[in-house]
């Protein structure tokens, strides 16, 4: 029989500073080690050239995909950004729902919801109707209120110092 948790709970990790995707993804690699299931659907990052996307296939346990036009969303969001975001939504929710896995992570969906790709109401109900021993977890800046008040564990990266500041660019396999 394949391990599983007792009891599943909500994560956000939120705020300006660095490393929320890091946690998720540290999370979902010790959940890995356990043999739990682990389902990551990123929100507007599809297209991009991200470390994560090289290893995944070598992994035991999990499943992920990325969704999004390759482009940072500045302004209003294009017709694409909305489809693309639909796609990572229907995904989201068929793994929470399918009971397939043990962990569903949901990369920038905190974003998603900010920039309007995804309403609030929406995701609130798909995580009221998650089975019990599921933990999903929510990465991204700007976690609505309504979000917060429903997780069970809110972590927020605070940027106290970065070296963007410095003038030191995103490096290959440190922040992508």
């Amino acid at each position: 029989m394949r391990p599983g948790l007792e009891r599943g709970l909500i994560q956000v990790y939120t705020g300006n500073g660095k490393g929320k995707t890091g946690a998720a993804f540290g999370l979902a690699l010790r959940a890995m080690g356990r043999g739990l299931k682990v389902c990551i659907v990123q929100f507007i990052k599809g297209g991009f050239d991200y470390g994560e996307l090289y290893i995944v296939e070598k992994l035991p346990f999990l499943e992920m995909a990325a969704y999004g036009r390759g482009q940072f969303i500045t302004g209003r969001p294009t017709d694409e950004d909305i489809v693309e975001a639909k796609k990572a939504f229907d995904h989201a929710k068929r793994a929470i729902q399918n009971g397939k896995f043990d962990i569903v992570i949901l990369d920038e969906v905190n974003v998603a919801m900010h920039l309007g790709l995804l309403s609030v109401k929406d995701l609130i109900k798909v995580l009221k109707e998650k089975p019990s021993n599921m933990e999903v977890v929510l990465t991204g800046r700007y976690a609505p209120e309504e979000i917060i008040d429903m997780a069970d564990l809110v972590t927020e990266m605070r940027e106290i110092k970065h070296p963007y500041a410095q003038g030191i660019r995103a490096r290959k396999g440190i922040e992508y």
